[in-house]
């Protein structure tokens, strides 16, 4: 029932931007906090950023601080991850989730790399 697709991944250079996209389906997407993970070939899924429910608060990891924003179009049941002054080691799949660890979509590969 809870889908999650995530799109906007690609390849970029060092320096660019990307905007990842994140269409919920299957629940009440506005009554929930959402979140988007990474993970790069052979680590562990790491947490990225938070967002509440109405978007009034947001939480990001150290690394990606200045650099991410995320936000939500509650009416539109879409998640959102702006990227900013991409490095290499942002390079992961990227996936979205509603908590919990469970419902998640396919992702979406970014790749930064000259």
């Amino acid at each position: 029932q809870v889908q999650l697709v995530e799109s906007g991944g690609g390849l970029v250079q060092p320096g660019g931007s990307l905007r990842l996209s994140c269409a919920a389906s299957g629940f009440t997407f506005s009554g929930y906090a959402m979140y988007w993970y990474r993970q790069a070939p052979g680590k562990q899924r790491e947490w990225v950023a938070t967002i509440t429910s109405s978007g009034e608060s947001t939480g990001y990891t150290d690394s990606v601080k200045g650099r991410f924003t995320i936000s939500r179009d509650n009416a539109r049941n879409t998640l959102y991850l702006q990227m900013n002054n991409l490095r290499p080691e942002d390079t992961a799949v990227y996936y979205c989730n509603r908590g919990f660890g469970r419902y998640w979509g396919q992702g979406t590969q970014v790749t930064v790399s000259s």
